[in-house]
């Protein structure tokens, strides 16, 4: 498995294995020992799956608070998706900024995400498939966000006009919202 740290601190993008023959493909999404090996020492807990069955769904930009917060580790089963995460450590030399990579099906790759991240992602095509685990499960008291648009982020998303949900439409902007991450 190939580890790329990137610019965001913590962040990384992991490119797994591939076996592929005339049947298909085979690799390892998960293996414990390898992560460990990169320095990955992540208690996964739960997993989750979304399916989006329109291109230009956007979920996001979402996070929990301490101690509640979770460290995600993401992938695509089917389809393809632009997936942003922002720095929202108040002591971080990249507080406010944010990067954003295609995770597909065809790609394989994987972003992990480490605590004091937002995250969010749109769909690039019909009937896209993420799954995700997650160090810690869900609390609604600690569940946050930040608007997907917030001019101060300047985001660059692939669509000017995304299906949300009601709860993605009204999460404030990043300067209005709370965050117990150093």
């Amino acid at each position: 498995m190939k580890k790329t740290p990137l610019v965001l601190h913590g962040a990384s993008l992991f490119e797994p294995v591939v076996h592929g023959d005339n049947r298909g493909f085979f690799m390892e999404s998960y293996n414990e020992q390898l992560f460990k090996r990169n320095g990955i020492n992540y208690n996964f807990i739960q997993d989750n799956h979304s399916l989006s069955s329109e291109p230009g769904v956007l979920r996001g930009l979402h996070y929990q608070l301490n101690p509640k917060a979770q460290t995600k580790l993401i992938r695509v089963l089917t389809g393809a998706i632009y997936d942003v995460i922002v720095d929202i450590r108040k002591n971080s030399p990249t507080f406010g900024q944010w990067i954003g990579v295609i995770l597909s099906e065809h790609n394989h790759r994987q972003l992990l995400i480490p605590k004091g991240f937002a995250h969010g992602f749109c769909t690039l095509v019909a009937n896209t498939q993420v799954l995700y685990k997650v160090d810690e499960y869900y609390s609604p008291e600690q569940d946050r966000g930040i608007l997907w648009n917030d001019p101060a982020l300047g985001i660059d998303w692939p669509t000017s006009n995304p299906i949300l949900s009601d709860k993605d439409q009204r999460h404030p902007l990043l300067k209005d919202a709370e965050m117990n991450f150093e």
